[in-house]
This record gives C-alpha cells, sequence and structure tokens, in this order.
C-alpha cells in the first residue's frame, strides 16, 4: 500500500512541477515575489539559522546591512525555487542563454587531450542550472554530478530526470569513485562537479579550514577522489548578472592534483569560494546550518586513531 501511495505521489508531484515549468519566467517571478512574502514575513524560514551565520560570517557589518543582505537572501532564494521548477522544461536555448560558461578554452583543451576535469562548486547561485554545462563542451565528453539520493526512491527518481535532462549524468556519493573508475577504463573523459561546501558526518571530519570567520570541519573527499583519479581541478565562479541570468567562470585550481600536499585543494577551495561570497553575499545558501559542528565539540567526543575518526571511550 505504501508503495502504491509513494508512486501516486510520485505522478502528482511530477505533474504539478510540470505544469509549473510551463510558465513564462515573468509569471514564476511574480509567484517568487509572493513566495517571498510569505517565507520572509509571514513563516520567517529558518530565520534564526539565517541571521545567525550572516552576523558571525560579517561582524563587520551594521545590524542594517546585515537586515538588507537577509532580505537579499530570500528574494534570491525565492528566485532560485522557481528557477528549479523552470528546469523541468527549459530549452536548451534558454539555458545557454540565461546560463553562461566563460573560461572554457584551457578547460576544453584538458577534454580535448583525452584528460578528465573536476569542477569545485558552492552552494551558491543556481547550482541546478549548472547542469546545462554539456552544451558548452565536446560532444564525447560525459558530465556528471555527486548527489546524496533522497530517501524516498520516487521523489529521488523525480530531481535525478529533472537534473538529467542536459545529459549530466547523477552518480551516488557511495558510489562515485567506482563509477569514475569505470569511465576512466573505458577512456571516457569526464567533467565531474563538486559541490564541496557540505557539513561532514562527524565520523568523515579530517581537515578543518578558516571559512568566513570560522573554525570549519569541512569534506575532503571530492580531494581524495581527484588526486585518486588525476582529474585537472577547476573552480566554479559563479556570479548572477541579473535577475534569471548567470555565469560562471572556470578558473583553474591545478592541473595535475596529484602534486598537491594533503588538503590543499580543499584550502584553494574554500578561500575562492569565499571571495565569490563576499562578492555578493545575498546568493549563498544561508539557511543551511553550516556551522552546527565544533571543535570543541569534536575535541570533546572524538580523536583520530591511525587516520580514522573514532568516538571517545566514556570513563
Amino acid at each position: 500500500m505504501k508503495k502504491v501511495f509513494n508512486y501516486m505521489a510520485y505522478g502528482l508531484a511530477y505533474g504539478f512541477w510540470y505544469l509549473m515549468s510551463l510558465l513564462p519566467f515573468p509569471v514564476l517571478y511574480l509567484l517568487s515575489d509572493f513566495l517571498y512574502l510569505l517565507v520572509a514575513r509571514v513563516v520567517k524560514y529558518r530565520h534564526r539559522v539565517i541571521w545567525k551565520n550572516l552576523t558571525e560570517s560579517f561582524p563587520e557589518k551594521s545590524e542594517k546591512e546585515l537586515r538588507d543582505l537577509e532580505k537579499g537572501f530570500y528574494h534570491w532564494f525565492c528566485d532560485y525555487l522557481v528557477e528549479t521548477i523552470k528546469l523541468m522544461t527549459m530549452s536548451p536555448s534558454s539555458l545557454r542563454k540565461r546560463m553562461r560558461f566563460t573560461g572554457m578554452e584551457q578547460f576544453n583543451e584538458v577534454l580535448n587531450n583525452g584528460e578528465s576535469c573536476a569542477i569545485y562548486l558552492g552552494h551558491y547561485c543556481n547550482w541546478e542550472w549548472i547542469t546545462s554545462l554539456p552544451y558548452w563542451i565536446p560532444e564525447h565528453v560525459q558530465c556528471c554530478e555527486l548527489y546524496h539520493p533522497l530517501e524516498n526512491e520516487y521523489f529521488d527518481k523525480l530531481f535525478k530526470y529533472v537534473r538529467e535532462r542536459q545529459n549530466a549524468l547523477c552518480i551516488p556519493m557511495q558510489e562515485s569513485l567506482r563509477k569514475i573508475l569505470e569511465f576512466k577504463r573505458g577512456n571516457k573523459s569526464l567533467v565531474v562537479g563538486y559541490i564541496a561546501d557540505q557539513v561532514p558526518l562527524w565520523w568523515n571530519i579530517h581537515h578543518w579550514v578558516d571559512f568566513l570567520h570560522h573554525d570549519t570541519p569541512v569534506l575532503t573527499g571530492a580531494e581524495r577522489i581527484v588526486k585518486h583519479t588525476r582529474q585537472a581541478c577547476f573552480y566554479g565562479d559563479v556570479r548572477r548578472v541579473k535577475r534569471g541570468y548567470y555565469e560562471c567562470e572556470m578558473k583553474l585550481m591545478m592541473l595535475n592534483p596529484k602534486e598537491a600536499e594533503e588538503f590543499e585543494l580543499t584550502d584553494i577551495y574554500f578561500r575562492m569560494l569565499e571571495k565569490t561570497i563576499r562578492r555578493d553575499p545575498v546568493c549563498y545558501l544561508w539557511s543551511h546550518n553550516r556551522w552546527k559542528r565544533t571543535r570543541e565539540e569534536f575535541d570533546r567526543n572524538w580523536e583520530v586513531v591511525d587516520g580514522k575518526v573514532l568516538r571517545k571511550q566514556k570513563n
């Protein structure tokens, strides 16, 4: 019975998403403006988390500046929601016009030489539209993005369908290295997107960085994968040109990641991401509880033994 219910829910969600995506952008942005009033003024969606993140990340800003940032974030976040809805039926020509990629000369040169590229990205601007990258690279290259599957298999299938419409393959995180190695053994050039600014689980904390005035635990799995598979590393520096229009500049981080010191790529990425955020803070996902894990709590409850993070035994 549960399976039937989930299947029906999937069909309703698909139909609703599809019909909404047929609305033209001006109507969707009117919807976004209405959502802003609901989310920011009535519901006050995750206000405490957003305000805490902003005040701690920008201690030099006045309360008025911080209020303006919070207001700008809510406006951008509602735009992001309707733009993601639109992704289900957006044409390639519309995506190419609204999500442009620059700095592609060296990027495509690496791919044309039969090598693979890694793109470090953050939860900044519209990361869902980055799946349109296949329109900007050689046809023989396979684009992939790593993602965490949803618990509900039907809704996971729905989101995968939308994300893979532009031929960018979704690879579950737990299968990432195996899948990438399979392509490599088949001499297939890849572009793999890593959104690497998520919160690691306690037992996956191996490195900390200074990020936006926070002592921040970070994921290092992307670095291990790109070193093992020898992917040339680029940073996707995204900016919002105007409402509904974005530009992503591919900036070289390192051509040969095997030469990097341990955690060097991760450090470079977070420095570049912070620079992007400071340029236009409203387009970052401040509603995410990014700094919920502290070093004090980690040191109190966990220890590193032979490179593994283990919970301390209570006396």
